[in-house]
């Protein structure tokens, strides 16, 4: 379970999350909607412990990160996996060799458990045999392949998505889309998806809330977002600006 409790965070005199509370369960495909610089990604980064919060508490499995030191805070992070806006793979390794990256950091696991490891998670996602490759060699889509299996390698209890479309033609972003999906079910994990695609959100979620002057503004199941009269979630569901907010 994941809790944030009446979290604050500013940068100088910019208060970009301003009371966020919200509660994930364990097993939860939610998706964090939101427009452009509204705070998805810094409340992304507060879940697990990259960012401190100036005020509120955020809880991961019943722990208070705000009490921990860097070694109980990498403790919790290795429940985590993420798959970053641009992938983050290096460039200079293999596919195989990112993939493994954790792993080989973590220090605990022999080369055959390595080996075992990488090429399931290459399989999961669609991948097989591609650990020769390097990612100058790869497609976007493949790319977002490569990071969500380095994510998932770890056997992680909570996979976090950080604009995971963004990028990909339609068809590549509702393949990713799917893949997510699958990943959730198979391995039973909590599905945590930032992003401002409203495709994604229909195929990846089963509960929306949606980031709006640093609070959570509303939080159900994608339905009531698509079928809202409310003229902010509608405006933003339905890619319509605001008059008001037209700078000409």
């Amino acid at each position: 379970m994941i809790k944030v409790l009446n979290v604050e965070k500013s940068f100088g005199r910019q208060r970009v999350l301003d009371g966020v509370n919200l509660t994930i369960e364990a097993g939860e495909a939610v998706a964090i909607i939101g427009r452009s610089g509204c705070g998805k990604s810094i409340l992304l980064k507060h879940l697990i412990g990259l960012l401190q919060p100036d005020r509120g508490e955020v809880w991961v499995a019943g722990e208070n990160l705000a009490h921990m030191n860097e070694r109980q805070l990498l403790k919790v992070r290795r429940r985590f996996g993420m798959l970053f806006q641009g992938a983050a793979l290096f460039d200079s390794l293999t596919v195989f060799e990112n993939i493994a990256f954790p792993l080989r950091r973590q220090g605990n696991f022999t080369e055959a458990e390595i080996k075992e490891r990488v090429e399931e998670a290459l399989e999961m996602v669609d991948l097989p045999g591609a650990g020769v490759k390097k990612p100058a060699q790869l497609s976007g889509g493949m790319r977002k392949r490569v990071g969500l299996a380095r994510a998932i390698v770890y056997r992680p209890e909570i996979v976090l998505y950080d604009e995971p479309t963004t990028g990909l033609d339609p068809v590549v972003a509702d393949s990713i889309d799917h893949l997510i999906v699958r990943v959730c079910e198979r391995l039973k994990v909590t599905t945590v998806v930032v992003t401002h695609d409203m495709r994604s959100v229909r195929t990846v979620a089963r509960r929306v809330m949606m980031l709006h002057q640093g609070k959570i503004y509303a939080d159900g199941p994608p339905e009531h977002f698509f079928q809202s009269n409310d003229p902010i979630i509608h405006r933003f569901v339905n890619g319509i600006s605001d008059p008001k907010e037209i700078d000409f």
